[in-house]
């Protein structure tokens, strides 16, 4: 019994394995993570299986291979998810994988799209390093209501 390298707190068998072996994952975010697990072990059938008809042309294997030989996977970190659940068509995972490569310690951040092909979930594409939304900050003037809802004018509440 292995620890799955995905992260999740599961033993491979029962976490990556039967995806990798070719089970349907059961949501976008088990596919993700098998597909971290396929760069670990090195079983890259699995990532190029796994990719969405419209892009499994721009595969670049031996592309894939030397960057997979070049690098020691080390973790996964989802941070976020949106949709790619079991009723889901679609769905966002992001994560953080991180590896080793010649020596220096780094992080592949990406958000990826998914979406079902014939019931199974495959990988459409990936932005790296997602910004999130920007962040909008009003400035209350001192005469103004302050926005912590007292009634006072903001000079004589928080902005005191």
């Amino acid at each position: 019994m292995a620890q799955c390298p995905c992260g999740a707190d599961a033993d491979f068998d029962a976490c990556c394995g039967p995806i990798i072996a070719g089970a349907p994952a059961p949501t976008a975010e088990a596919l993700m993570r098998s597909r971290f697990t396929a760069f670990v072990r090195g079983d890259l059938d699995h990532v190029e299986n796994t990719h969405a008809k419209e892009v499994r042309d721009t595969f670049d294997r031996a592309d894939i291979e030397s960057m997979a030989n070049a690098v020691k996977w080390l973790s996964l970190t989802v941070s976020d998810t949106l949709g790619g659940g079991a009723d889901d068509e679609t769905g966002e995972v992001e994560f953080a994988a991180h590896f080793k490569q010649g020596g220096e310690l780094k992080v592949h951040h990406e958000r990826s799209t998914f979406c079902r092909e014939d019931g199974r979930w495959v990988y459409v594409d990936g932005g790296i390093n997602p910004k999130g939304a920007p962040r909008r900050v009003e400035k209350v003037g001192r005469n103004e209501p302050c926005p912590c809802g007292s009634g006072k004018k903001f000079k004589k509440c928080c902005g005191a």
